[in-house]
């Protein structure tokens, strides 16, 4: 890359390296000079301009942008488009974040023309955030360079993305006549607002006398129900052999007493039934950021934690005079109830008699980029597509629709295979599902955010279903409480089925002939107004 001032009439070609004003226009740094812009420029009088110039071996910035990132992928972590020599890199899911210092040093070392900048080691994240960018800092690197810091990526994946498996929990907790009934129970709500960011449960409390013995029963019994048990003391841990530390020992082991954490030092680690049990420190009855954070979420992502991780916390580890650090601990309302799309567009449309009908142009447009559009548009967190029958030649229409694909291969079986691939994608944290059929034109933006808005006032507790004169439609949205069930479905039962048989209260939303317009057939589609492709 060559950097300096060149004559006007040598610059065609070159990339401007500052933002100038030509006549009445204002050009912008890293634009290419076509001859027409030469011209320009010498009207205007110009007889020199600042560019750089590229080398036959050189990478345009965002192709080696580009390149890296798609290097630094794995599970969990996707790619955004490059601009101005950068590409982001998001997690997909929510989840423990991890990071490689020595190999991203060894990265940033090959030149300064190549960076990659980091969340530190061990962050909880939330599906959607920014864990990484790449930033070419030119307008160009040397290929040799690029290809070095390719491989050693690609290599050494120094980023990776732990998504949170979700668990059910047990809680034990302590009882002295000097701690209130009220600390208790918000102890149990808070333990649960934490269990919620990884779309863990509290499933059982139980509560009893501080004593050893009780305590052992306590913790056996949930441990042999649950997949982890967490115990609050009413009194804090003193000693090794303390009250809880003793009742772990007693039906298990002990792996640590005490974390270099503050606030979190007096942290229990142990395992009973091949069960982790954490002795909770007290400061985790309150919402702020603590060592027990940092071992929950380590575990809920099935990241290692023994007492050779908790020794090495130290460093970072003083969270108490740290005013500025984040404490998300208090979940946010609209985060609770967050709610995702999954478009079902896996079918063959048989009726169609050959055609491919989400490949209709409405007003030249695809259906099926047309639908993605709109639920994108939509009060939804994270939209899924699930493809099948001629996925590529979906996933080519769909454009730069912000959507994540999935592929069901599987999709002949029926439509409980789509149902189930969708839901199986989307985040541990989210509160409902909205399915959406990929072949209702009429649907819109508004229809769907009525939707979401009549969810989560009703609590994410309910169905919500769209009707048409008072007859049942689509799109519907599934709470949460119903993805085991979807699990189990087999053939060609769809959502409809699960909607009938549950116990959860139907809320209906009126949106008209759109809840019920759908194009199966030629006919069908010739008066919503869709031309068929070949």
């Amino acid at each position: 890359m060559k950097f300096g001032a060149v004559p006007v009439g040598e610059v065609e070609g070159a990339i401007l390296a500052h933002s100038i004003t030509v006549g009445a226009q204002t050009w912008r740094k890293g634009r290419i000079l076509s001859a027409d812009d030469v011209r320009q420029l010498q009207s205007a009088g110009m007889t020199e301009v600042v560019v750089a110039s590229k080398a036959p071996d050189d990478l345009d910035e965002n192709k080696a942008a580009e390149l890296i990132a798609a290097a630094l992928v794995s599970q969990g972590i996707e790619a955004r488009p490059a601009s101005t020599g950068r590409v982001n890199l998001h997690a997909v899911v929510s989840g423990v974040f991890t990071v490689d210092r020595g190999v991203v040093d060894a990265l940033n070392r090959i030149d300064p023309a190549i960076t990659l900048a980091t969340l530190p080691d061990f962050s909880t994240v939330e599906a959607g955030q920014m864990v990484a960018t790449v930033k070419i800092i030119p307008f160009a690197v040397a290929e040799p360079l690029g290809r070095q810091a390719i491989t050693l990526a690609s290599r050494d994946l120094p980023i990776k993305l732990h998504p949170f498996q979700p668990r059910r929990v047990g809680l034990v907790q302590t009882v002295l006549p000097s701690i209130k009934k009220s600390v208790l129970d918000r102890t149990a709500e808070r333990t649960a607002d934490r269990l919620a960011r990884s779309g863990s449960i509290l499933a059982e409390e139980i509560r009893v006398s501080h004593e050893t013995p009780t305590v052992a029963e306590a913790a056996k019994a949930l441990a042999a129900r649950h997949d982890m048990v967490l115990i609050f003391g009413a009194s804090a841990v003193a000693d090794a052999d303390d009250v809880i530390p003793a009742a772990i020992r007693r039906e298990g082991r002990v792996e640590r007493v005490g974390m270099p954490v503050d606030p979190g030092n007096l942290l229990v680690l142990g395992e009973i039934a091949s069960r982790p049990v954490i002795g909770a420190p007290g400061c985790a009855r309150s919402p702020k950021l603590n060592g027990f954070d940092w071992v929950l979420d380590r575990l809920m992502a099935g990241l290692p934690v023994s007492d050779r991780e908790i020794s090495g916390m130290g460093v970072g580890g003083l969270l108490m005079e740290i005013e500025s650090r984040p404490q998300p601990r208090e979940p946010k309302p609209a985060r609770s109830l967050s709610v995702a799309a999954v478009i079902l567009a896996a079918g063959k449309g048989e009726r169609m008699g050959g055609p491919n009908k989400l490949l209709a142009l409405f007003d030249g447009v695809p259906l099926v980029s047309h639908i993605a559009d709109c639920v994108a548009a939509a009060k939804v967190r994270t939209l899924v597509l699930v493809a099948g029958h001629q996925a590529d030649r979906v996933t080519v229409a769909l454009g730069d629709a912000p959507v994540r694909i999935v592929v069901n291969d599987h999709y002949t079986t029926g439509l409980a295979s789509s149902l189930k691939a969708g839901i199986g994608a989307l985040p541990p944290d989210i509160a409902g599902a909205m399915i959406v059929l990929a072949d209702m034109p009429r649907v819109s933006t508004t229809d769907l955010d009525r939707l979401v808005d009549a969810f989560v006032k009703a609590g994410g507790r309910s169905i919500v279903r769209a009707t048409h004169a008072g007859k049942r439609g689509n799109p519907v949205i599934l709470p949460r409480s119903l993805f085991p069930a979807v699990a189990k479905l087999e053939g060609d039962t769809g959502a409809r089925h699960l909607v009938e048989g549950s116990d959860l209260p139907v809320i209906e939303v009126e949106i008209g002939e759109a809840a019920s317009l759908d194009v199966d057939t030629p006919e069908a589609m010739a008066l919503a107004g869709g031309v068929l492709e070949g």
